[in-house]
């Protein structure tokens, strides 16, 4: 019960405070009382904690015992239970913990190479689970690089094997030429910000340390289906969705699809004012881990 009502709390909580979740950043209504810069944002309507709690219990009421039938995606017939294990931690630091050869499929949504904090983003729910100031401070710099606060990381002291994946990034043709462009960039002072450069990089070296273990954790003719979306930085477009493609091609991975959705994502409006808009591909990637060849001989 004490479960489900802190899910329940941590999911109001946004309802019943002066913020809003809006991109990189949690934003300020007027009400708080702090001294807001920019035009004055309102919200709109602040639930009380009774009020709030209230509807979020009847919610999760008329889930569990609401009249209305929950339809399954899948047949019904077809559906096994499974065993659910919840890891806590970094992915660079559990995925080298996995046995090989384990998955049969990989689902996966990582941060995006978009400067978003989301150790801010998620201050309220975090700050309701006790990390404190500090936590906070290591908690962003274990996450996968994707903000301009991450400092770089030692990869080979995480895992010693990673070598093969940071070589296939310094081979890497296009991402070493944008590496280049974003440095040539930094020295003449048209970053608005010094760290999209060693963000940008360390995503990159990240991703594919990621993406090697990965394809070491599946089984043969396993799948990973990822969705990210590509970046725009110094008016330059980053294909996020060729580079690691790529990437993970040399570690193995057949490259079955790039499925790219249909609504072209936008630039910010730094990068619009500068450069103009131009949209940007928001893609699901589809990747199969290549089983052995079979060779059939006649005798």
């Amino acid at each position: 019960m004490q479960k489900i009502l802190l899910t329940a709390l941590l999911s109001i909580l946004e309802s019943v405070s002066f913020t809003r979740k809006d991109g990189q950043y949690l934003r300020w209504d007027y009400r708080s009382g702090r001294q807001i810069k920019s035009r004055a944002f309102d919200k709109g309507k602040i639930y009380n904690f009774e009020e709030a709690i209230t509807i979020k219990l009847e919610e999760i009421i008329n889930d569990l015992q609401g009249d209305e039938k929950q339809l399954s995606l899948f047949n019904d017939n077809l559906i096994k239970s499974g065993n659910v294990k919840l890891y806590q931690g970094s992915c660079l630091n559990i995925l080298p913990k996995i046995e090989s050869n384990q998955y049969t499929a990989m689902i996966t949504s990582p941060p995006y190479c978009n400067r978003y904090d989301y150790t801010r983003t998620y201050a309220l729910e975090l700050a309701l689970l006790g990390v404190d100031e500090e936590k906070l401070r290591q908690l962003r710099q274990e996450l996968l690089s994707c903000t301009v606060e991450n400092k770089e990381k030692a990869l080979l002291e995480i895992n010693n094997d990673w070598e093969k994946a940071i070589k296939i990034c310094d081979n890497n043709q296009l991402l070493q030429t944008i590496l280049r462009y974003l440095s040539y960039q930094k020295e003449i002072k048209k970053l608005n910000n010094n760290g999209i450069l060693r963000m940008v990089k360390g995503y990159f070296y990240e991703m594919s340390c990621v993406i090697q273990e990965s394809f070491r954790i599946l089984k043969d003719d396993g799948f990973l289906f990822m969705v990210n979306d590509n970046v725009r930085y110094a008016g330059a477009s980053i294909s996020i969705d060729l580079i690691l493609s790529k990437i993970a091609e040399n570690l193995g991975f057949m490259i079955e699809k790039i499925l790219v959705l249909p609504n072209g994502k936008g630039n910010s409006s730094q990068q619009m004012g500068t450069h103009g808009r131009k949209p940007l591909r928001k893609c699901v990637y589809v990747w199969r881990k290549k089983g052995p060849t079979l060779i059939i001989k006649n005798i």
